[in-house]
């Protein structure tokens, strides 16, 4: 018997074929010709009665689709048409079920659209044009959206036909040779023929969706290319308008002060007035970008340009503000102790390249699927989506930028020392923007020193401390007159389509003249297309990096990613306020490549009701002055893990450091050399290691606690500090848990004796963890 042709899912698409319907006791089953079109199933005696007399219709839009057995099925509306129609055989029956099922999914969605498109009004008609061109878009929008239907409806069927096959394939390995073995084969061959049609019929559907996809798309580019052109330019002009309007307003306010004389109260009051009615106005516009920015700069005043002014509330500072560089940073360039200076002459050559990175191609969906929602740290992840150098060496990555924080230690003023240690914390982000490998998650006790001494005038020391959670403590000093720490735990989860990770914890940096205290915390970072398309960072999240001497406060604020805003990619803002909440400083730029601050002369924002309260700060700034500048990557970046100078040499090997130290650690070292392979078992061999390391540290911990002696007495790794002791029942060999170290939060604090016991090379206390 020769297959009709399958359904496909074109609109407008008929089906035609004899069925057997239900008729009485008396007759049976009657052959009936039986059309499908349009959502309706209508029947006749003979094609000859297709132009003049029809049986009877039912709307499958409503009605109900039941199997009863191999070749039988059901179609009833509820109501008084119920149709039981029996097929020629089990093939027959299906290409109907599928004909059936894809018509009354479009025919449920058409009957949904009418209703929709029933309740709305629009109040103004469209443009010719737009009204158009909007049609045109979502008259495609609606064909695209059917074709997606009738692809998710014929996967529904394929699922379907796929268990009753599996089924049958199961009932033929069961059954023993025989008679019933040629029955058995033939419905395993129908079965099997069936999916063929329907999968078909998909392949059709996904065909469809193609062309029209193709056919639109350089339509829709074009068109959406020519409305963002469009949006920037009306942007741009009121932009400009808005600015035109500013200086009009402030120079009529100002030859209306300087006609007026000073001692009428009348005038000035008319004064006051009129400088309140424009700020409204002033406002009110900028209203209209409250969801672009966080707040507004315009250039400020010509006045505050001119040397000898007078006015109040403009500090002797400002006149370094004035496109000048400051006595501070003069000083500092001048310093032959400053790190620039320095690093003109290295002590150490220091390597620039480290072998290519092995094109290996994985795939990461296949290894992370089962992993939804675990902790980042509890994945067992091979070394292919490792970059080679461990977390506590992306820690010691934050000082690459340690010159900020040495100018920031020359500046006589609080609030402009406060615009570098926010400059910094930005830094420390511009090196990720590439980077998409994992860190090698530290092993329990493992250390690692990064000594710039006498190149850039700083030392660092990172510990892991804990491993479960997993907590890396870090100090930094430096001769320049700053101390920097932090403890750092990474909470990581897997989304699906993308992997958050929040550092959770504090960092501290302390200033050995001015005494101030800054402390901050990190933003989350985001890895996005983890399941298709290229891998993508994105910072996103807001730091307050607080004095707490002065009160002094700068908030910044990490804008995500927004394929519709027309920003700049990883923009991030800022305010410097003073403890009153005064700001002082206004910082913008990106964290991936650059930061600007300009200082603040005058500011106004609106009411906390109406419609004033959502209105926006207007900050009139000076010209602003390049805070910061992101280092260029080095040559071939892209086939070393797009490792930055500093980066490419952390892992370089050095003499005389500890024997935990992270560059003697052998699967990171097998992996920069390209043996993956290797590295992959060395991996596997440490982690086993460091668990049967813990199950005995466990046991003893347990053992010691049993005991009748006081836990407080004793000496060692369980002695005086017992309480302090992490979930991993293991205490810090560099550095000691205080609870309150003065700033009302526990944190591991670097108790010295590293650099001596390197100077001795004295490593007896350290563990075998390699």
């Amino acid at each position: 018997m020769s297959e009709p042709k399958a359904p496909t899912a074109a609109p407008g698409d008929t089906y035609k074929g004899w069925l057997f319907k239900w008729t009485n006791y008396i007759k049976g089953y009657q052959r009936r010709w039986f059309v499908l079109s349009n959502g309706l199933l209508s029947y006749y005696r003979t094609q000859a009665e297709m132009g003049h007399t029809c049986r009877g219709t039912i709307n499958l839009a409503t009605a109900n689709i039941a199997v009863e057995d191999s070749c039988n099925f059901v179609i009833s509306n509820g109501g008084a048409q119920t149709y039981h129609l029996k097929a020629s055989s089990e093939v027959e029956r299906q290409r109907w079920i599928t004909a059936l099922e894809l018509a009354k999914a479009k025919a449920v969605r058409m009957q949904a659209e009418s209703d929709d498109s029933g309740d709305e009004c629009p109040t103004t008609p469209p443009a010719a044009g737009q009204g158009s061109r909007n049609s045109e878009v979502q008259s495609t929008l609606r064909t695209l959206g059917s074709k997606v239907e009738d692809l998710s409806t014929c996967n529904d069927l394929i699922a379907k036909h796929g268990s009753a096959l599996q089924r049958s394939l199961s009932e033929l390995e069961g059954i023993k040779l025989g008679g019933e073995t040629s029955d058995k084969i033939r419905q395993v061959t129908e079965r099997a023929t069936l999916f063929r049609i329907t999968s078909n019929a998909m392949i059709n559907a996904c065909r469809d969706f193609l062309a029209l996809a193709q056919a639109h798309s350089k339509r829709w580019q074009k068109a959406l290319q020519a409305e963002r052109e469009q949006r920037v330019r009306l942007e741009e002009t009121l932009e400009q308008l808005a600015k035109q309007h500013n200086h009009l307003e402030r120079a009529f306010r100002g030859a209306t002060v300087l006609a007026a004389p000073p001692s009428n109260p009348a005038t000035d009051s008319k004064g006051s007035g009129k400088g309140d009615a424009s700020d409204d106005e002033e406002n009110e516009f900028f209203d209209a970008c409250e969801e672009v920015q966080e707040f507004i700069t315009v250039p400020a005043d010509p006045k505050y340009h001119r040397s000898g002014s007078n006015i109040s509330g403009i500090s002797s500072e400002m006149g370094m503000d004035d496109g000048t560089t400051s006595l501070d940073e003069q000083s500092l360039a001048s310093n032959p102790e400053s790190p620039q200076s320095h690093e003109l002459e290295p002590v150490r050559k220091r390597r620039t390249r480290i072998p290519d990175k092995p094109n290996y191609s994985l795939n990461l969906w296949s290894i992370m699927k089962n992993c939804i929602g675990k902790e980042l740290s509890k994945i067992p992840m091979p070394v292919n989506f490792n970059e080679p150098i461990s977390m506590l060496q992306r820690l010691s990555e934050d000082l690459e930028y340690s010159e900020l924080l040495d100018r920031a230690a020359k500046c006589q003023s609080s609030l402009e020392q406060l615009c570098y240690v926010a400059a910094f914390t930005i830094s420390s982000y511009s090196t990720t923007v590439h980077r998409t490998g994992k860190p090698f998650n530290p092993l329990l006790g493992e250390t690692f020193e990064l000594d710039r001494l006498q190149e850039s005038g700083y030392r660092s020391l990172c510990e892991q401390v804990s491993h479960h959670p997993p907590a890396a403590a870090h100090h930094a000093i430096s001769v320049r007159g700053w101390t920097l720490r932090q403890e750092i735990t990474v909470a990581s989860k897997f989304r699906g389509k993308y992997l958050s990770i929040m550092p959770l914890g504090s960092i501290h940096c302390i200033f050995e003249k001015s005494n101030n205290h800054y402390s901050w915390k990190k933003v989350t970072t985001t890895v996005h297309n983890i399941i298709v398309g290229k891998l993508w960072i994105d910072q996103s999240g807001e730091i307050d990096v607080i004095n707490h001497r002065t009160g002094d406060r700068c908030h910044l604020k990490f804008a995500p990613y927004s394929y519709f805003s027309r920003d700049v990619a990883r923009k991030v803002t800022g305010v410097v306020t003073d403890k009153d909440g005064k700001a002082h400083y206004v910082l913008s730029g990106t964290w991936d490549e650059k930061m600007e601050f300009s200082r603040v002369m005058q500011s106004s924002r609106g009411g906390e009701d109406g419609a004033e309260g959502r209105q926006k700060t207007v900050y009139q700034t000076l010209k602003a002055r390049e805070l910061w500048r992101k280092n260029p990557l080095p040559e071939g970046a892209e086939t070393m893990y797009y490792f930055s100078s500093l980066a490419l040499t952390l892992n370089e090997p050095e003499d005389g450091v500890a024997p935990t130290d992270s560059r003697r650690r052998p699967d990171q070292r097998l992996m920069e050399q390209g043996l993956w392979d290797e590295a992959n078992a060395e991996k596997q061999r440490l982690e086993e290691k460091q668990r049967s390391v813990r199950r005995e540290r466990e046991r003893e911990a347990a053992r010691l606690a049993s005991t009748s002696e006081d836990v407080e007495d004793m000496e060692g790794p369980y002695g005086a500090h017992a309480k302090s002791i992490p979930q991993d029942n293991y205490k810090a060999l560099w550095f000691e848990r205080q609870e309150d170290h003065g700033m009302g939060e526990p944190m591991h604090i670097y108790k010295g004796g590293y650099w001596e016991a390197k100077e001795q090379n004295n490593w007896d206390a350290c563990p075998d963890i390699f």
